[in-house]
């Protein structure tokens, strides 16, 4: 893939100082966290490596990354290792994608609960398709599922939503037989939307009965039970929006497919087209419209504060396995899983053995491998002679 034009990094450290003078006061820990760790990412600030190509001997340096998962440039071996891990957990079965979104009213308590509205979003999708799917009249059997949280939407405005990879049926009450799904989109959407509604709504109730919700700022209204109660009523009155695609392919495409959507940040650098110093423009799909192409230009500031709306809290964990594919019993499930099904196990490759530390970059003389010769601090780095930098 070709180097992009400008990176978040790039209008970071041109008006990143602008932008702190004016949002600093509601930017939390972690945000800033993240502005700093973005801004220094793969410069001399954190330091690098001197590397040297085994084939012809090139050396050059490359600075480190800061590995922080909000990164644009510090995902893709994230990714790698993630996929690495999930290949073994893989069922010789079709899959299916099932996405729940929130309705945009609910997003002022998202911006002011970050933690426990993407933990519900979380729970009460998962006790959804559990409860769907385990309904005899639907499918009748337990399910596993891998769900992936996203907060925003191509124009980088807040928009919670879950993304759940679902293999195609699942295992009969007695444990008996496979159940393969009887409808072309799994379970009946209408019956997921409405299932979700009364469960994230009662949840949403009683958090706020519990005192909670923290109700600041453009939710101060809710803090009064009568205009939480209202905003409530309203919502049980629209459809939810729950989306299933119809089944995706078997394992050899479920890999490809989960990449698409596991460690994604708001924006990537290749959706950047130009920064001029004070305007920002990018590459966006208008969904509302046909998932038609456009372009869309910010102040600079204004792009940041939206990019920055994304950063979740401390710990939080954005991708989650529920029923047969939960940590508590997933191997033994699994094996169960694969003693049903009526084809033989995915056949993964053991993992090539130890050998050198390589580098995460290619020879740019010969496009060999490079490996790391000498670790370098960020203090060493002027008196290196290397400044080729990756």
């Amino acid at each position: 893939m070709s180097r992009p034009a400008v990176e978040v990094a790039d209008i970071l450290r041109a008006v990143g100082d602008r932008f702190l003078d004016r949002y600093h006061k509601s930017f939390s820990f972690q945000q800033l966290k993240a502005f700093r760790a973005i801004q220094h990412c793969r410069t001399a600030a954190l330091g690098g490596h001197l590397d040297t190509c085994l084939g012809c001997g090139h050396q050059a340096i490359s600075y480190n990354s800061c590995r922080n998962r909000h990164c644009p440039k510090c995902q893709a071996k994230a990714r790698e290792q993630w996929l690495n891990a999930r290949e073994r957990e893989l069922l010789t079965t079709d899959y299916f994608h099932v996405v729940f979104t929130v309705p945009h009213e609910l997003n002022v308590l998202a911006l002011e609960n970050p933690r426990v509205f993407y933990d519900l979003l979380f729970t009460a999708s998962a006790q959804t398709l559990l409860e769907v799917a385990a309904d005899a009249r639907h499918l009748g059997a337990e399910i596993g599922a891998i769900s992936i949280l996203h907060t925003w939407g191509q124009n980088l405005l807040l928009h919670p939503h879950v993304h759940c990879v679902i293999p195609a049926g699942g295992i009969s009450p007695k444990h008996t037989h496979w159940i393969r799904p009887r409808y072309p989109f799994f379970l009946p959407v209408k019956v997921l939307s409405r299932v979700f509604r009364g469960k994230f709504c009662a949840a949403l109730k009683r958090l706020h009965q519990r005192k909670r919700l923290r109700c600041a700022g453009p939710a101060s209204l809710l803090a009064e039970p009568k205009q939480f109660n209202q905003l409530l009523h309203r919502l049980h009155r629209q459809d939810w929006v729950v989306y299933a695609k119809p089944a995706f392919g078997g394992p050899e495409k479920v890999l490809r497919y989960l990449g698409r959507y596991t460690h994604r940040i708001a924006i990537s650098n290749h959706r950047l087209l130009a920064f001029d110093g004070q305007r920002v423009t990018f590459r966006w799909k208008d969904y509302a419209h046909g998932g038609k192409q456009r372009k869309m230009t910010l102040d600079a500031t204004e792009f940041l504060r939206r990019f920055f709306l994304h950063v979740l809290p401390k710990g939080f964990v954005r991708i989650r396995h529920f029923g047969f594919l939960a940590n508590r019993f997933r191997s033994s499930r699994l094996a169960l899983c694969r003693q049903l099904l009526p084809v033989s196990p995915v056949v993964v490759a053991d993992p090539p053995s130890p050998g050198e530390v390589r580098s995460n970059w290619q020879c740019p003389r010969c496009r060999g491998p490079m490996i790391v010769l000498l670790r370098l601090t960020s203090a060493d780095l002027p008196r290196c002679s290397y400044f080729d930098s990756s």
